[in-house]
């Protein structure tokens, strides 16, 4: 019995030190990525413009880095808060810690105006801060990953001209063991830059277009069988309503499959009316977390070949019950 004992204390010591030495090696060792590469974005004002058309319109930065108005339809960026960060992700949307938007104005204090244009690049497209620490891929870095290095550029130049905006934003707190998983995730095999001969072709643009812009991330499902783009991946707000992503499939009866070319850039299209963007909601009224304002943006000829992209994916029937109000007491 003695002896059972014995070997079995040996295999609890074996197993912690083992686990010590998993927990050291992911906390110190990751992540591994490559060192930010030397860069000098050239700021032209043809850069400057492109990238603002994308920041804003497409792979929509400002989104996620402003403060957004949440009294109105689809909560706009506040003006005067462009790239200021302080946007909040916690546990009452259902992820795992409390994660901030950093600013990315070029205060030097408490934006990234310290940061060579090469670390931005590698934070953008793998993940990585200036710091070495890995970031919430609610950064879309695998999505920023596929940019041209022309369209990474343009970002990149775009927002070296944001005000610079003194504004602290709290560390982002990953909970237990996701703060480990985390140091695994930036990787130097995430997909290569994209060739920019994409753009010269209208599906292959859309798929571009399509990937960059992160539209799977939202409207793929957590279940993986039901496919991508069907819909129902679900966004918790903190008064308890649910809202869920709506199937893009071209299923004429859940997705959008009986939608024409023209209902859908009138879909977008529509909140460039002041009036209607403008709109105050009432307490317990449908909310959207989809930046309509700023997608209503893009340029017609994008939006159409996002749409003839979308019509090349398979139909997956997936009925979405969009939102559910919060509980009234």
């Amino acid at each position: 019995m003695k002896k059972a004992l014995k070997v079995v204390g040996y295999v609890v010591v074996f197993a912690l030190v083992a686990l010590a030495a998993v927990v050291i090696y992911l906390q110190y060792a990751l992540p591994n990525v490559d060192a930010a590469p030397n860069l000098t974005v050239k700021k032209t004002s043809e850069q400057i413009e492109r990238g603002r058309y994308l920041a804003n319109h497409v792979t929509v930065c400002i989104d996620c880095h402003s403060t957004r108005d949440f009294s109105r339809l689809s909560a706009p960026p506040v003006p005067g808060t462009f790239g200021k960060g302080g946007d909040k992700f916690d546990h009452n949307m259902g992820f795992p810690g409390t994660f901030y938007a950093r600013n990315i104005t070029p205060d030097r204090e408490t934006g990234i105006g310290t940061w060579t244009d090469g670390e931005v690049y590698r934070a953008m497209t793998k993940g990585v801060s200036k710091d070495g620490e890995p970031l919430f891929p609610m950064m879309p870095y695998g999505a920023y990953s596929q940019l041209t290095n022309e369209d990474a550029h343009a970002i990149i130049a775009y927002i070296r001209t944001l005000d610079p905006i003194k504004n602290e934003v709290p560390k982002s707190e990953p909970d237990f063991p996701f703060n480990l998983i985390l140091r695994t995730m930036p990787s130097n095999q995430i997909h290569p830059a994209t060739d920019k001969a994409v753009l010269d072709n209208e599906l292959s643009r859309g798929k571009y277009l399509v990937t960059i812009a992160g539209c799977g991330d939202c409207h793929s499902p957590k279940e993986e069988e039901l496919g991508k783009f069907s819909g129902g991946m679900d966004f918790k707000f903190p008064d308890g309503a649910i809202l869920r992503a709506a199937n893009i499939t071209p299923d004429n009866e859940t997705g959008i499959g009986s939608w024409t070319e023209e209902a859908f850039l009138l879909r977008f299209k529509m909140y460039q009316d002041t009036d209607f963007a403008n709109k105050q909601l009432a307490p317990g009224q449908m909310q959207t977390l989809m930046p309509w304002k700023m997608y209503s943006g893009m340029k017609e000829e994008d939006l159409r070949a996002i749409y003839k992209y979308l019509r090349t994916q398979h139909p997956v029937k997936n009925k979405v019950e969009r939102y559910t109000p919060p509980a009234t007491s």
